[in-house]
């Protein structure tokens, strides 16, 4: 019989829903059975596409064993960490606090008033079973000292709220962590540290627009190596395109092979930086493909993009990916699988558990592809589809297509490519419609026609963040306007307006054990880098005083929490990047956007450039977003530009290369 999380829409709990385990979602009710039963609670965080998750679901969650201890002296509650963020934020800090590190799956043991008294993450069935007696004969005979320790860990964990003292920014810290960057690289592989490998694409996009801006040409060079070295190897997919979460190797050959949106949306702005800042078409082709797949598979009918694909199928993890030498000879016949082979590394015994994941490794020139290899490799996707399909994590979240939607609108100006702009245009649209309230306040999930959970500052911020890139591109002011009205509401949900920094949940919702503030870049930037960058745009973009000052608050907060170890903010020193260095701001005062502008907007990333256009459409509301535009009048015929630089304005400009010439010139 289905448990309570038949009535539920994420993916990861319906795959529970049939456990013996008598799940519950996480809500009052399940903390208020706790209560009335006297019993503690086992809470369980996982995603659907974790294979860790599948791995304990089926050697534990589906044993009538454990579910008889955990049903009959616990409460049991299932979390999906992607559609509750804050709720895992609050348990992870509590395991790492435990135990020193985290992950998932997470097994966290609580009082009825929700504070955890033990924590871990995967557990062998053995040792869960153990757990349980203990945890169980622990409730019953010495409780006081379970209380206590929760009491304790929560006080500890409160006290952490506290953020380090906020400081004026400065060039130095951005320069520590460039060094901080070089220190830790892998001079033979790329990528920063040891195995296991992860892309934090965030730190590649510092790097470039840090050596650019800083005249740093080891910076460059440590992000170019990285992103070969990641395309080289198994971590992307060289069949169908996209790439893996991460390497569990240093050389990024064997991957751990699910494939997640955000990891794409982020790395698609890694590679479209690279490409505009080096105009190599190596990472142009890069780009085309992870996006491409992207549109192929996780795309939502109504615009939206899913979470991402499993790396299992048939139990297996990368069975879909690997393949051996014989399959692959019977589908290409003898002469094609032999230039095949020699180009993607199919030699030897196999580098995966008898099998073979496709790489580059080998290849001196990876950019110069033999005569026909892209149709050998549809013809090897095109086979690959007949084997069982990855499940799919088909639930859209807020935050994960706000960076999708800047990936989009970036890549296709890059790009030169509406396909994608247009997706970007869809998918904010889908936000709009299916992810913001009666009162306009953004939802965390949507799947299949049901949207729920108040958005978190991950929400807001980069959805904000993704209307601001699409705006850079369109210059519609529909998108700053609704950039715009989320950051009013992080400002007004979210923000510590006296020591800065965005709380994770708002002020009005659900309030759990804690509410710290989270500075620190994991696999995604923290919500508070990409708030700060926001803000400063917003106060660049428009001249208004509101977003300045909270512009300026929330940079000294963030300067405050990099101060020991800058490099763990890569995302923030983009921020700082913005704020420290040289900055200007032009408008274009025309009647269409000109496609030179666009041209000249194409040819390089200039992120410290805040551009706006001032068409008879859009005058009015342009005017009422940043009123200074207010005295640039259109001309009849043709463009005028207004740059200001470092707070001084210049003559206006018919030609824009007089444009560029002032740009050069700093």
């Amino acid at each position: 019989m289905a448990n309570r999380l038949q009535f539920e829409q994420s993916p990861y709990l319906l795959q529970h829903r049939e456990n013996p385990v008598d799940w519950r979602p996480w809500g009052s009710e399940a903390f208020q059975a706790a209560r009335e039963e006297d019993k503690p609670v086992f809470l369980s965080i996982g995603y659907s596409t974790c294979h860790w998750c599948h791995v304990m679901a089926q050697e534990s969650f589906e044993d009538e064993r454990v579910a008889e201890l955990v049903n009959h002296n616990f409460i049991p509650i299932k979390v999906d960490r992607e559609e509750r963020p804050d709720v895992d934020a609050v348990y992870m800090a509590a395991c790492i606090a435990m135990t020193g590190s985290g992950g998932w799956p997470l097994t966290v043991l609580l009082t009825p008033e929700q504070k955890p008294f033990w924590a871990g993450t995967y557990l062998p069935r053995p040792a869960l079973l153990s757990l349980l007696h203990q945890a169980a004969q622990l409730w019953r005979e010495d409780r006081d000292s379970l209380l206590a320790a929760g009491e304790a860990l929560t006080r500890r964990l409160k006290a952490s709220e506290e953020a380090g003292a906020a400081v004026r920014p400065d060039r130095a810290l951005v320069i520590r962590a460039a060094g901080l960057y070089a220190q830790s690289f892998d001079g033979r592989w790329g990528g920063f540290g040891c195995a296991p490998k992860f892309p934090t694409p965030h730190n590649l996009i510092f790097l470039i627009r840090y050596a650019r801006r800083a005249g740093d040409a080891r910076a460059l060079a440590m992000a170019e190596q990285t992103l070969e070295g990641m395309y080289r190897g198994g971590l992307f997919d060289h069949v169908g395109g996209g790439f893996a979460r991460y390497s569990t190797d240093e050389m990024w050959l064997i991957p751990h092979f699910e494939k997640m949106l955000y990891d794409n949306a982020l790395l698609a702005l890694a590679y479209a930086e690279a490409y505009q800042q080096t105009r190599r078409p190596l990472y142009g082709q890069i780009l085309r493909r992870t996006l491409d797949y992207v549109l192929r598979e996780l795309l939502d009918p109504q615009g939206g993009f899913y979470c991402g694909q499993d790396a299992d199928s048939e139990g297996e993890e990368g069975k879909y990916y690997a393949f051996t030498d014989g399959e692959l000879s019977k589908l290409l016949g003898p002469r094609d699988a032999e230039v095949f082979f020699r180009w993607y590394g199919v030699t030897g015994p196999g580098n995966f558990e008898g099998k073979h994941i496709l790489n580059l490794i080998a290849q001196p020139q990876v950019e110069r592809e033999p005569e026909g290899i892209s149709s050998l490799r549809e013809r090897v996707r095109v086979y690959r589809l007949e084997r069982t399909r990855l499940a799919r994590d088909d639930k859209v979240l807020a935050a994960w297509n706000g960076l999708m939607t800047a990936a989009l609108a970036r890549s296709g100006l890059v790009l030169k490519d509406p396909r994608y702009l247009d997706a970007a245009k869809r998918a904010a649209a889908f936000l709009k419609q299916n992810l913001t309230d009666k009162s306009g306040r953004l939802l965390a999930r949507w799947r299949q026609g049901q949207a729920a959970h108040p958005g978190t500052l991950d929400d807001y911020a980069f959805c904000a963040w993704g209307l601001l890139e699409l705006y850079g591109v369109t210059f519609q002011t529909t998108y700053l306007s609704e950039a715009q009205r989320l950051a009013e509401g992080l400002l007004e949900q979210f923000f510590d307006w006296d020591q800065g920094g965005f709380y994770p949940y708002a002020s009005d919702g659900e309030q759990l054990i804690t509410r710290s503030k989270e500075s620190y870049d994991g696999a995604m930037p923290s919500g508070n880098s990409a708030a700060g960058l926001v803000l400063s745009r917003l106060a660049r973009l428009t001249g208004a005083a509101r977003w300045r000052t909270a512009a300026e608050l929330q940079l000294a907060y963030l300067a405050g929490a990099a101060r020991d170890y800058p490099a763990g903010h890569g995302f923030a020193m983009l921020a700082f990047l913005e704020a420290l260095w040289p900055s200007a701001q032009l408008v274009c005062a025309s009647g269409t956007v000109p496609e030179e502008l666009s041209a000249f907007l194409r040819e390089a990333s200039r992120p410290e450039l805040t551009v706006l256009v001032k068409t008879p459409e859009t005058a009015g509301a342009l005017e009422k977003l940043a009123p200074f535009t207010e005295a640039y009048p259109i001309p009849e015929t043709g463009a005028r530009y207004y740059l200001c630089q470092n707070s001084v304005c210049t003559q206006p400009a018919s030609d824009l290369s007089e444009i560029r010439r002032r740009l050069e010139q700093g």
